[in-house]
C-alpha cells in the first residue's frame, strides 16, 4: 500500500519552502520530511488535529488552509476523487461550499531512492512544544533548543526517522555537572507529555510555567529555568515540575480527575491545527490531557461503495453539480445559448458524459445547476432528519435488484456483480439471494474531529465537531479510494419480519433494550443534551445480520487466502419506514488501496458449493463456545450495561478493522438455537441436523 509523506515545522506551515530556501542558502539542509503513514491511518487515526509520535518527536497535521499551499505546488488541475453521493452527504453535513474529495497529497515513486513527489506531502507542526532534555530534564519550550539551528537534526534524506531535537550545552543530572568544552554536549529531548483539552476540541500546550508558581509568575526570574522529573509511578500524571530560579515544585497529580480540574486555568480555545483560537473564546472547563490518550482525537468520517444511481432526482443533481462545479461563473454567461455551452462541455475532457445527452435531458441538467442554492433552513431541517443508513439504501436499492447479465459491469461505478445460486440445505432455509461483487470502490472522507467524546456519543455533534480548517468552511475535504470484491448475502424479508417481532416480544429483548439504556446515561457525553436512548438502539434483525456476518468473517478468513482483519463487513438491517424499503443483507468484503483487495480469493468463495460449506461450518461454530455455558447463557441484569449477549471473543467478536459496531450489538441466540429457554428465538434451524 501506498504512504503519505509528512512534514514538519516546529513555528509555521510551509516545511517544503523552508527546505528550499534553506538549500538556496547553502545552509546544511534541514530535509522537511520527518515520517510516512498509510493514507487509511491518516483517515482514522492521524488525521488533521490529531498527534503522531514518530521516534523522537511527535507532530501534528495541520489544517486543510495548510494542505492547499502543498497543492499549490502543482501545476494544472488538482486531483479530486470522484463520488458524487458521498459529496452530496458531505454538502449536508458541511455546507455547501464544500465542492470536491480530495486525495491526499502524495506522488508514487518508481524506488525508495527516487525524488519524485518530494514537493507533496501532508503539513504538520512539531506539536506540543514545550519539551523535555532527558539529559537534564530541562523543561522548555521548543524555541529554547532550537535558537541554536544545531538543535535540529534532519539530514539524512533516506532517514526521516532519524530526526532529533537536541538540547546543546546539556549539563547532565550531576550536581556539579557541566557542560563539554565548548559546549558540545548534546541530549536528545522528548515532548512534555501533558495538554489541555475541552469537550469543544480545543487543545492547548499546558502552561507549565503557570502551574508551578500556583497561577502566578516567578519572583526571581521573568524567564524561570524548569524542570520536569518523573516518579516512577504506573499510573496518571506522575511528574513533577520544579522551578530552578526559586525552588519551586508540584506534581502534576494535583491536575487529575474532576478535583483537579479546579487547579487548571480556563480554557482559551486553541486550535493548533488551524494556528488560531475559536472565536468569542471558550466556555467549557479544561481537563488535563496525555499526549498519547486514547480518546484525544476522533475522527468524524463517512463512507460510500460507489454504485450506480436508481433515482432519476438523484442522477440529475449530480449531473448539475457537476457541470457547476466545472464551469463556475461561465454556466450563468452561456445558460441562454445551450449550443455554446454544449460545446464548452465538449472542450472539458470531466463533462465529457454530459456531452452526449439528448437535448431535453442536457437543458434539464442547465435549469437544475442554475437554480439558486438551497436556503440555510432547508438544509438544517433536512441534516436534521439526516441519518448514516442514508447513505446505505442507495446501496441497498441496487443490491436488492437482480444483475442485467451474468456478469454485470458498470461502466461509471467499476462495480461489477454476478448472480449466485443460493446454497441448498436445510441450514439455509431463510438465505434469498447470493450476489458474487466482483470488483468495487469504496470512497471514504473525513469530516472532522471531536475530541473527549466520540462523535456517536454526542448528541450537539454540530457544535462538538471541530472543522479542518480556520473559518470552519472548508471548500474541499480529504478522501481515499479502496477497491476491493466481496460476496453478499440477502435474506428472505417475511421470514426477517415475523422472526423479527418474536423476537422484540421476548424477555431476552427487553433485557437488551434495558442495557442499552443503561448504557446510554453512563456513557453519553456530560456535555450533550436529553435524548431517547432508543434512537441510538440498533432493531432485532441488525443483532441477527452482524452476529451472522461476524460467524462468516471467520470462516471465509481460513479458505480466502485474507487475514482475518482484512475482512470487514457493511450491514443492511433496518425495518421498513416511510422513506425507505425494508432490508436484510450483509456484505463481507476486502479492500485495499491498490489492486491487493481484488485478488478473487474472497469472490471465489460464492460458489454455491463453496458457500454452502462456509455457512455450514459458521453456523456450526456459533453453537458452541470455549467459553460455555457462560457465554451462551449470558444476559445482562441491571446493573451490567454490554451490548451483547452471547457473544465473546472466543466465538463471534471480531477486530476493530472488521466490525463497523465494535463489536457491540451481537447474539449468537439470535442465529442458532443455543441450548436453554431462548432457543426458540433462533432465525436458523439446528445445522447439526
Amino acid at each position: 500500500m501506498s504512504t503519505t509523506d509528512m512534514t514538519a515545522r516546529g513555528d509555521g506551515v510551509d516545511p517544503l519552502g523552508d527546505a528550499e530556501r534553506l538549500a538556496e542558502k547553502q545552509a546544511h539542509k534541514n530535509f522537511a520530511k520527518v515520517g510516512s503513514a498509510r493514507p487509511s491511518s491518516l483517515l482514522y487515526t492521524y488525521g488533521p488535529g490529531a498527534i503522531i509520535d514518530l521516534p523522537h518527536f511527535t507532530v501534528m497535521p495541520s489544517g486543510l488552509d495548510d494542505w492547499d499551499r502543498i497543492w499549490a505546488r502543482r501545476q494544472g488541475e488538482t486531483p479530486v476523487v470522484h463520488a458524487p453521493r458521498l459529496l452530496e452527504s458531505v454538502q449536508l453535513q458541511l455546507g455547501p461550499q464544500v465542492r470536491a474529495l480530495r486525495p491526499f497529497p502524495h506522488q508514487e515513486t518508481e524506488n525508495s531512492f527516487s525524488r519524485e513527489g518530494d514537493d507533496l506531502g501532508v503539513p504538520a507542526r512539531i506539536f506540543p512544544q514545550w519539551m523535555r532534555c532527558t539529559g537534564c530534564d530541562r523543561l522548555a519550550p521548543l524555541t529554547t533548543f532550537v535558537a541554536d539551528t544545531r538543535g535540529y537534526t534532519n539530514t539524512h534524506p533516506y532517514r526521516p526517522d532519524e530526526a532529533v531535537v537536541q538540547h546543546i550545552g546539556c549539563t547532565g543530572r550531576g550536581a556539579g555537572s557541566t557542560p563539554r568544552k565548548g559546549g558540545s554536549r548534546k541530549s536528545p529531548c522528548v515532548p512534555a507529555r501533558y495538554l489541555l483539552a475541552c469537550p469543544d476540541g480545543h487543545l492547548d500546550e499546558f502552561p507549565y510555567d503557570w502551574w508551578v508558581h500556583q497561577g502566578g509568575t516567578c519572583p526571581k526570574a521573568a524567564a524561570p529555568v524548569l524542570a520536569m522529573t518523573d516518579t516512577g509511578g504506573s499510573r496518571g500524571a506522575s511528574a513533577i515540575v520544579t522551578c530552578k530560579s526559586c525552588g519551586a515544585s508540584r506534581p502534576m497529580n494535583q491536575a487529575q480527575g474532576e478535583a483537579g480540574r479546579r487547579n487548571l486555568p480556563a480554557c482559551r480555545g486553541r486550535l493548533p491545527h488551524v494556528d488560531g483560537f475559536a472565536a468569542g473564546g471558550c466556555d467549557q472547563e479544561a481537563r488535563l490531557m496525555l499526549v498519547g490518550a486514547s480518546n484525544l482525537w476522533f475522527p468524524v468520517t463517512q463512507s460510500i461503495i460507489d454504485m450506480p444511481r436508481l433515482d432519476p432526482a438523484a442522477l440529475l443533481r449530480e449531473r448539475a453539480d457537476q457541470l457547476k462545479t466545472a464551469l463556475g461563473k461561465d454556466l450563468a454567461a452561456f445558460s441562454g445559448n445551450l449550443v455554446m455551452l454544449r460545446a464548452a462541455v465538449k472542450l472539458n475532457p470531466s463533462l465529457e458524459p454530459l456531452a452526449e445527452l439528448g437535448d431535453e435531458e442536457f437543458a434539464a441538467v442547465v435549469d437544475r445547476a442554475l437554480q439558486p442554492e438551497e436556503p440555510e433552513a432547508d438544509r438544517d431541517a433536512r441534516r436534521s432528519r439526516w441519518s448514516p443508513v442514508d447513505l446505505l439504501v442507495p446501496e441497498w436499492n441496487y443490491l436488492d435488484r437482480e444483475p442485467p447479465e451474468e456478469r454485470h459491469a458498470d461502466a461509471a461505478s467499476g462495480l461489477t456483480v454476478s448472480p449466485r445460486a443460493v446454497p441448498g440445505g436445510g441450514s439455509f432455509t431463510g438465505v434469498r439471494r447470493v450476489l458474487a461483487v466482483d470488483r468495487l470502490r469504496k470512497v471514504n472522507a473525513l469530516l472532522g474531529f471531536t475530541r473527549i467524546d466520540d462523535f456517536e456519543r454526542i448528541d450537539d455533534s454540530g457544535s462538538r465537531l471541530v472543522p479542518l480548517c480556520a473559518d470552519g468552511r472548508p471548500s474541499w475535504v480529504p478522501a481515499t479510494e479502496d477497491r476491493g470484491e466481496g460476496v453478499f448475502l440477502q435474506l428472505d424479508e417475511d421470514r426477517v419480519a415475523a422472526w423479527e417481532q418474536r423476537v422484540e416480544d421476548s424477555e431476552l429483548w427487553e433485557s437488551h433494550v434495558a442495557a442499552h439504556k443503561r448504557n446510554f446515561e453512563r456513557r453519553y457525553s456530560e456535555t450533550a443534551r436529553d435524548m431517547d436512548h432508543t434512537e441510538r438502539m440498533q432493531p432485532a434483525r441488525y443483532w441477527l445480520m452482524h452476529t451472522l456476518a461476524h460467524a462468516l468473517m471467520r470462516q471465509m478468513a481460513m479458505h480466502s487466502g485474507y487475514g482475518a482483519a482484512s475482512l470487514s463487513e457493511r450491514l443492511y438491517a433496518w425495518p421498513e419506514a416511510d422513506d425507505r424499503p425494508a432490508a436484510a443483507g450483509l456484505l463481507i468484503t476486502t479492500t485495499a488501496s491498490d489492486s491487493d483487495g481484488t485478488l478473487g480469493g474472497l469472490v471465489a468463495l460464492s460458489d454455491p458449493s463453496r458457500l454452502g460449506e462456509i455457512l455450514n461450518a459458521a453456523l456450526r461454530g456459533l453453537m458452541r463456545c470455549s467459553s460455555d455455558p457462560v457465554c451462551a447463557r449470558r444476559v445482562p441484569e441491571d446493573p451490567e450495561d454490554f451490548l451483547h449477549g452471547a457473544a465473546c471473543h472466543c466465538c463471534v467478536m471480531a477486530s476493530e478493522t472488521s466490525c463497523e459496531r465494535a463489536n457491540r450489538f451481537l447474539d449468537r441466540r439470535f442465529v442458532v438455537p443455543l441450548p436453554g429457554e431462548w432457543a426458540g428465538l433462533a432465525f436458523f434451524g439446528d445445522p447439526r441436523g
